[in-house]
């Protein structure tokens, strides 16, 4: 695997533009791309997978794929970063940290290095996928290879539909040659393509659910695809600047994987079928895996990383937190106060810890404290009338503020305990340093909202949103309004799938991610909010990548 480590490393480079000077930082040295390498197929296979989860070749470090920081170079703590830290939903504690405050204020240029990170990350996925694809073309008519080549398919689209998602363009090639450049797609001609290939591969995919079960958890069927088609189609009209409006698509997706999966519901040892989504033994939970369309695997020995699940649990908690699951607490991402007013009439709803844990207080003692001033993650969830309020509002770990005017630190804000790395059956989990959490980048909730908001958006009527959103919310054990808005529906979107990486997205599609008609919590660089203008709409192409590849243009405005 050596050789296509490097090999893979310095065609993703030339397949974005990276200059030399990226290229140095890797450490790499000149590579023979003619040179015979060691690998098999099946390898070659569960490298394209493991990319979603992994972030080089030696577990949490040593060997990265691309970056010289490796914990900041994974695919999902990337894109969960340029779809999260800019929105409503969360803040970064750290405000020193590189690029941070561009990232929260929404102010970033071509030159952000984060925004690097995330497109060297896709470019380097899908020039694997390609490498795949061509050394498997003479079997490509075998039963297993159709099956194995239209997985890898699937996640080349995946990737090339989060390149159209955040920079509304791609460096694109479906081929593997290091000296030839990518071409630019943008746009609907882009859409068009991932709408054309998915369409194609969806029949050579197992069936849906196939792979829902323990022994193939985490490969790609039919239902991942269908899923990915639909929330293609939902952004159709930002995607193809009006051009396509693909409403009933989203809806006839949906419908196929309607019955197909099912919503977790049923309570187990205190923690709730939504709780149970997130939590250490989803990928043994039973009920939990049958919500899960498409996982990132994730395993606290076989899978370290500092990016997918070790980011969402670890990043979430700080030392002297109750329930903590883990040995790291980084004390990073908390809820900005815009998140918790989603669940509650007013912020000051919400129950918040006044005395302070005496020092020395063991965790026992600290959830005596919090149980008798009623401010448990329980107590919040019973406050807001809705499980998916998992927040952390206790003692533990120091005072915390509801909001704030200054962001001074990770107890700014209430922590968010959705992401858990603790077992619904009781066990006691093994793996504390890394997380055995397998993050659903596709779940049955998602069909829901979908076919919602396509409803309303095909008729103009937000009331056809209604059953669908009346589903979920009977899951959280929420009431639902006689009367759907369409603020309402995007406000949904957010309690639902808060912190799972997507908001942004979300936002775009409802006009209110820039300009001033929905204004947050330090958008635009202030406490209270302001507007930002909309070209941060989409991000800059990487200005390294537009000197290293004359194909490529750059977005208007950067």
């Amino acid at each position: 695997m050596k050789h296509i480590f490097l090999k893979t490393v310095l065609a993703a480079l030339l397949m974005g533009g990276v200059t030399t000077s990226c290229i140095n930082d890797l450490n790499i040295s000149s590579v023979d791309p003619q040179s015979s390498s060691t690998y098999g197929d099946m390898e070659l296979l569960a490298k394209v997978y493991s990319t979603l989860g992994l972030t080089g070749q030696r577990g949490p470090a040593g060997s990265g794929d691309i970056s010289s920081d490796e914990g900041e170079s994974g695919f999902y703590r990337t894109t969960f970063n340029l779809q999260e830290l800019c929105t409503d939903e969360c803040l970064w504690a750290w405000q020193t940290d590189v690029d941070i405050p561009q990232i929260t204020n929404i102010g970033w240029t071509s030159s952000s290095v984060r925004v690097q990170w995330a497109f060297q990350r896709l470019a380097f996925d899908v020039t694997l996928c390609n490498f795949y694809l061509e050394n498997t073309e003479g079997k490509a008519e075998e039963a297993d290879y159709k099956r194995y080549r239209a997985e890898v398919r699937f996640l080349r689209a995946l990737h090339m539909w989060y390149f159209l998602d955040l920079w509304g363009k791609a460096p694109f090639k479906t081929n593997f040659d290091i000296y030839e450049y990518p071409v630019e797609k943008a746009g609907k001609e882009l859409y068009d393509w991932i709408d054309k290939e998915l369409t194609e591969i969806e029949p050579q995919l197992a069936e849906v659910g196939e792979f829902n079960n323990s022994t193939n958890f985490g490969r790609a069927d039919r239902g991942a695809a269908y899923m990915l088609h639909a929330r293609l189609a939902l952004n159709s009209e930002v995607y193809t600047k009006g051009a396509v409006k693909d409403y009933q698509k989203a809806i006839d997706y949906c419908n196929l994987l309607d019955g197909k999966y099912e919503l977790s519901k049923t309570t187990k040892n205190g923690y709730t079928g939504y709780e149970q989504v997130f939590m250490a033994d989803n990928d043994q939970n039973t009920q939990a895996m049958r919500e899960i369309i498409f996982p990132i695997r994730q395993d606290g020995v076989k899978t370290k990383s500092y990016s997918g699940a070790n980011y969402l649990v670890s990043s979430t908690r700080i030392t002297g937190m109750p329930y903590m699951g883990t040995s790291n607490g980084w004390s990073c991402n908390f809820s900005r106060a815009a998140l918790v007013q989603k669940f509650f009439p007013t912020i000051e709803d919400c129950p918040l810890a006044t005395v302070e844990a005496p020092k020395g207080a063991t965790e026992a003692d600290i959830i005596a404290l919090d149980e008798a001033a009623g401010t448990t993650t329980k107590d919040v969830q019973r406050a807001a009338n809705d499980q998916r309020a998992l927040f952390y509002s206790g003692c533990g770990g120091g005072l915390r503020k509801l909001q704030t005017d200054q962001i001074a630190g990770f107890n700014s804000g209430l922590a968010i305990v959705k992401w858990s790395n603790i077992r619904t059956d009781g066990e006691p989990t093994s793996h504390n340093e890394f997380p055995d959490v397998d993050i659903p980048l596709f779940r049955y909730a998602e069909m829901y909202l979908t076919r919602a908001e396509a409803k309303f958006r095909l008729s103009g009527d937000p009331q056809q949103a209604y059953d669908d959103i009346k589903v979920l919310r009977d899951r959280a054990g929420a009431s639902t309004p006689a009367t759907i808005t369409e603020r309402y529906i995007i406000d949904e979107w957010c309690r639902e799938f808060y912190m799972e990486g997507r908001r942004r997205s979300d936002l775009v599609r409802f006009g209110l991610f820039t300009g001033d008609e929905y204004v947050w919590d330090f958008k635009g660089g202030v406490a209270e909010g302001r507007s930002v203008e909309s070209y941060f709409n989409v991000y800059p192409i990487p200005a390294d990548d537009i000197n290293g590849n004359e194909n490529l243009t750059q977005n208007p405005r950067y």
